[in-house]
């Protein structure tokens, strides 16, 4: 075991010693939570509402939303996004390694091979990507988060974020929200997994602190997968005079992963833990270290809240893949935002109106990758990217029980890159500078008949502003910024969420009408060569689904001291498709299922001890190429999770996952035309077998 573990198992043998009542200890003589957790799990701040207050903010919004208390996710194994949003409806998250996914809601970003694109990702309200619109998931910690809002598409604006996909919220804990002052956690399992985490928080007058740290070593389902990331994220908090706070947030993110590559559709399927040949040969891997640091100051006023949000990200990475690449770059930005209720002619009118400015800068370095280091260097290019942006959304109740929503976004943003040339593989200066513009407006109807059931539909139009991911592309002669148009769209939505009695429902159907979508695929051939994927604009593609969660209650008081027993059946369906491209016809677009469901049957009992067996499961897989000539398998899962929460506050789960070791992909990196390649794409990346991994945790 590593030291840091060792440290770890140490200082939490001291805390259940002192958690635990011992053997002449009465029960009334164990520790006693202090009061300051039991308030702080219903009173939020000015600056950080009560969880309560958040869910309630987000169900006003006139379209698709996703609330995740993360309560929901302690007693399991939340490593990853995935593992937060999986009972989302029309949130993909497929893993690949470590922290590497692929997240796409709605499509967005549907056949990229690398990071996020069409997402805008924020922690508390405040970006995480940078100027550009890229963004990872590596700094995003489940172990550090109090609850998740996903806002779909346009209905996103709330934040100022107009994409195709739309906004993904993680919110943090403050000293006033946190499950407990102090928390004290372990868990590990296969693959050489072991995570510690801490957090501890109080207040003290007009000052809340809260500081939470996650250690993760695994060495990974594959050879060449191992894992590192320190995760550290703290905030402070002070009322500065009766509605005005101010709230200081800094993050360290550091994240070391070795690659194993993609693999043939067979040896994904029968040698999973395979790590692909070229990856070892250059030592692929990932370094990434971010750093991050903001501020929201809050403003109570005769009408409506103010708050100012600023923030500043650092992020440096060293990433020998094809080549090494070597970026180290800025992202500054700046919003005020103000949300308020008052009386329009006798009549509720809720209004937000927001402006955001942020802007940054990117050295872009690549060198030839010799065994995972800098060889002779091929490239010398600085990325600048701006961005200003005005928004606003209105509710006009024009009944007690059914507003009118209308809603606009302006924005311009640039995009600047400039190759300084002067190399053997990268001889001639390049220059481009590119400006988006536009407006986005959007249109809705709610009407709530009772206070726990909605129906809505709206209108959005979105525009995704490609990244320099998109701009600057490689291929085997050079690097070179390519332009590319805005990906546009129109999106048309109905839905319905509440609850009767033991059943609740949230359903949403869309429909998205692009233009110029951003697509890509890989334009390596072989195993030897893994180049970046090429992006092009097709004319036009159709993205529409069905968004469908339910959950029902199947009995209570079962041995009569009210326990539950409950089903919850999540499904998404995916429809994306070109619509008369002159390429690929009517074809689907490669890269996601049609259809994906999850079934989860979950037991409750008062004492603490609870039990949830589930089922995820994919009819057909998703197509590998978009000349629709191969697709992988389908597949199902079978998984449990069970644990028990004991009255002092300490917790035990164990989370089983693949019980049945299926072998199956788990995603893919897009090709052009599979039946192209001699002996079939090396694209695949093989799902995890067969894992457990248990926990212990001590709130106090």
């Amino acid at each position: 075991m590593s030291r840091p573990f060792e440290t770890g198992a140490l200082a939490l043998a001291v805390l259940l010693s002192a958690a635990l009542p011992s053997r002449g200890q009465e029960p009334s003589d164990a520790v006693v939570l202090p009061e300051l957790s039991v308030s702080g799990a219903a009173a939020g701040s000015v600056t950080v509402p009560s969880v309560a207050e958040q869910r309630a903010a987000l169900n006003a919004t006139v379209g698709s939303v996703a609330f995740v208390d993360a309560a929901s996710f302690q007693d399991r194994y939340a490593n990853t996004l995935r593992d937060v949003l999986k009972d989302t409806p029309g949130v993909a998250v497929q893993e690949r390694y470590g922290q590497e996914l692929r997240l796409s809601v709605r499509g967005s970003g549907i056949a990229r091979g690398f990071h996020l694109r069409g997402i805008e990702l924020l922690q508390d309200g405040i970006p995480f990507n940078l100027a550009d619109g890229s963004g990872d998931f590596y700094q995003i910690d489940p172990l550090a988060l109090r609850s998740v809002e996903v806002y779909k598409g346009g209905n996103a604006l709330t934040f100022g974020a107009t994409t195709l996909g739309g906004a993904i919220n993680a919110v943090t804990p403050t000293a006033y929200t946190a499950f407990a002052p102090d928390i004290v956690r372990i868990d590990g399992g296969s693959f050489g997994t072991i995570r510690e985490n801490f957090q501890a928080s109080r207040i003290s007058g007009p000052v809340d602190v809260l500081v939470n740290g996650t250690i993760t070593n695994a060495d990974g389902f594959r050879d060449h997968e191992t894992q590192r990331t320190q995760n550290f994220n703290a905030n402070l908090g002070y009322q500065l005079a009766p509605g005005v706070e101010t709230r200081f947030y800094a993050g360290i993110y550091l994240t070391n992963q070795k690659l194993p590559g993609t693999l043939s559709l067979s040896d994904a399927l029968s040698n999973p833990t395979l790590a692909n040949a070229a990856a070892i040969a250059g030592n692929q891997s990932r370094k990434v270290e971010t750093e991050r640091i903001s501020n929201r100051t809050s403003f109570v006023l005769d009408v409506g809240k103010l708050d100012v949000d600023t923030w500043a990200i650092h992020k440096s990475l060293y990433h020998p893949i094809f080549q090494a690449i070597d970026q180290d770059g800025w992202t500054y930005g700046i919003s005020p935002h103000w949300a308020g209720t008052f009386d329009l002619g006798g009549f509720r009118n809720d209004t937000i109106l927001g402006l955001r400015a942020f802007a940054g800068q990117n050295s872009a370095l690549q060198f030839a990758n010799v065994q995972g280091q800098r060889g002779a260097q091929t490239l010398n290019a600085l990325q600048s990217a701006s961005n200003l942006e005005a928004y606003g959304e209105n509710r006009f109740w024009f009944l007690p029980d059914v507003a009118l929503m209308t809603g606009a976004k302006a924005f311009s943003s640039n995009r600047t890159y400039s190759n300084k040339g002067g190399l053997a593989a990268s001889p001639n200066v390049q220059f481009a500078d590119e400006t988006y513009e536009g407006v986005n407006p959007k249109i809705g109807l709610l009407w709530q008949p009772l206070p726990e059931i909605q129906v809505f539909g709206d209108v959005t139009r979105s525009r995704d502003v490609p990244d320099f991911g998109d701009l600057v592309q490689t291929n085997i002669l050079r690097t070179t910024f390519v332009p590319l148009q805005a990906q546009r769209a129109w999106t048309y939505e109905a839905g319905s969420r509440g609850r009767i009695d033991r059943l609740t429902w949230d359903v949403t159907l869309y429909r998205a009408d692009i233009r110029d979508e951003l697509i890509n695929f890989n334009t390596a051939l072989g195993a030897a060569i893994n180049l970046p994927a090429a992006t092009f604009n097709a004319p036009r593609t159709r993205h529409q689904g069905v968004e469908a969660a339910f959950g029902l209650d199947l009995a209570r008081d079962l041995s009569g001291v009210g326990d539950r027993l409950s089903l919850s059946q999540i499904w998404t369906h995916n429809d994306f498709r070109f619509v008369g491209d002159p390429v690929y016809g009517n074809n689907r677009i490669a890269g996601l299922p049609q259809d994906v469901l999850r079934t989860v049957v979950s037991y409750v009992h008062p004492s603490g001890f609870h039990i949830a067996p589930s089922v995820d499961w994919v009819p057909q897989g998703a197509f590998a190429d978009h000349a629709n000539t191969l697709k992988v398998p389908g597949y199902a899962l079978l998984n449990v999770q069970a644990g028990i929460d004991f009255a002092n506050g300490v917790s035990l789960f164990v989370d089983a996952r693949n019980l049945l070791d299926a072998r199956y992909v788990s995603d893919i990196t897009v090709v052009a035309n599979a039946g192209a390649v001699a002996g079939g794409p090396v694209a695949f990346y093989p799902g995890a077998g067969r894992s457990v991994f248990v926990g212990v945790r001590a709130a106090f």
